[in-house]
């Protein structure tokens, strides 16, 4: 008999098995009582045949910021099958049962880190952000100079300091996580080892930080934070600054960074990175809570959206605008409300996951015909939605 259900307690320790095998690493006895003891059951689900573990996927309970507003989101991890299970459809009946718990539970958009994009793109996930990684020789270091008046200063390994200038950072962006205490403490700041330090400007305002570690004559950037051009210029002399016992500097950053124009010599390494998948849960839910372009005279949007595997999302839905545009009346149509053909736009939950998230835009959507309707109406949906760049400065 096969069954699909969250896990009991005593079933954790066979789940740690699952991925230390799925994901070939060890845990040592200290910190499988760790993970036991830091584990809600409630959120592993396995899939069981006969009573035996075949397949299993952790959903974690997490926020997201969407046009600078806080979304509830489902972070899909640990995503893992026994060889002997294999290509037997398991994974999939696990990712549906997790839409439906993720819709019960509110949360309208879910994020995860793909093995292979081809095979979550079956169930409605879709690509939703890339990121820069720099690695940058030490004499092509940006040669900036510090405001008059502000300082840096290296401080605790704390979220209580850092989080008040990452969250002001990580609200501009779309799919920037929320941090909790939890996060900053227990997952983000205790398996990294380096040193923090804050910028402060001449007003005495906290502007940025840096968080890193040298080792063996590299200077590898686990977050780079900067809310204006000063903050980011100090934090960035400050680096170059460690120049007598490095070699090169590694750092990740958004795709909109600047920072290669900024340099006396641009022709370092750079490279784009593909990173983490989104996929709305519940278009209803998400379409009411999302923020749109403030816009005079908003006119209503149908659209016609398909999603073999959230068949609640399946249907017809009337974007009315309100508040300048900036909100919507969303409300899934009967059959005999639904307008003719050519005042919808027809797309299915992917593209749909793409566009909303501020990763494509209408216009090539429909270019490359993933995205149907008048060219009107393509324009209409694309000045709904504010243009925002996408990052994602975490891993789960």
């Amino acid at each position: 008999m096969n069954d699909i259900r969250t896990l009991r307690q005593e079933e954790l320790l066979e789940s740690f098995s699952l991925s230390e095998f799925a994901f070939q690493y060890e845990l040592t006895a200290e910190e499988k009582a760790e993970r036991i003891g830091s584990t809600d059951p409630n959120q592993v689900w396995g899939y069981f045949v006969d009573g035996t573990m075949a397949a299993k996927l952790t959903l974690l309970n997490f926020r997201t910021w969407l046009n600078g507003k806080s979304f509830a989101m489902g972070g899909i991890a640990g995503v893992a099958t026994w060889p002997e299970y294999r290509r037997n459809g398991m994974v999939g009946q696990l990712l549906v049962q997790a839409l439906k718990a993720m819709r019960e539970q509110g949360q309208t958009i879910s994020f995860l880190a793909p093995f292979k994009f081809e095979f979550y793109r079956k169930y409605g996930w879709e690509t939703y952000v890339d990121y820069l990684k720099y690695e940058i020789p030490v004499d092509k270091l940006p040669k900036f100079h510090a405001a008059e008046g502000s300082s840096i200063k290296r401080v605790a390994k704390s979220g209580e300091i850092l989080n008040p200038i990452y969250a002001k950072f990580a609200k501009a962006y779309n799919g920037m996580m929320e941090r909790d205490a939890d996060w900053w403490n227990n997952r983000y700041l205790k398996f990294k080892k380096g040193t923090a330090a804050v910028y402060t400007n001449a007003q005495g305002e906290q502007r940025g930080y840096v968080f890193y570690q040298v080792k063996d004559t590299v200077a590898t950037i686990h977050e780079l934070v900067f809310l204006d051009e000063e903050a980011r210029r100090g934090l960035w002399k400050f680096i170059a600054d460690h120049d007598s016992m490095i070699t090169k500097v590694e750092v990740n950053a958004p795709v909109d960074d600047q920072l290669p124009f900024l340099v006396h010599d641009p022709k370092f390494k750079q490279e784009k990175v593909t990173y983490f998948s989104a996929r709305i849960v519940d278009v209803e839910a998400f379409l009411t809570q999302y923020v749109y372009e403030a816009r005079d005279g908003a006119e209503s949007i149908y659209l016609h959206i398909s999603d073999k595997h959230a068949d609640w999302n399946q249907g017809v839905y009337r974007l009315q605008f309100t508040d300048n545009g900036k909100a919507a009346i969303v409300a899934k149509l009967a059959e005999a409300e639904i307008p003719a053909e050519e005042h919808l736009l027809s797309c299915n939950i992917q593209t749909l996951t793409a566009l909303f998230m501020g990763y494509q835009k209408a216009g090539f959507m429909a270019r490359i015909e993933r995205l149907q309707g008048t060219d009107k109406l393509i324009s209409r949906l694309e000045e709904a939605i504010p243009r925002r760049t996408t990052y994602l400065a975490d891993f789960f």
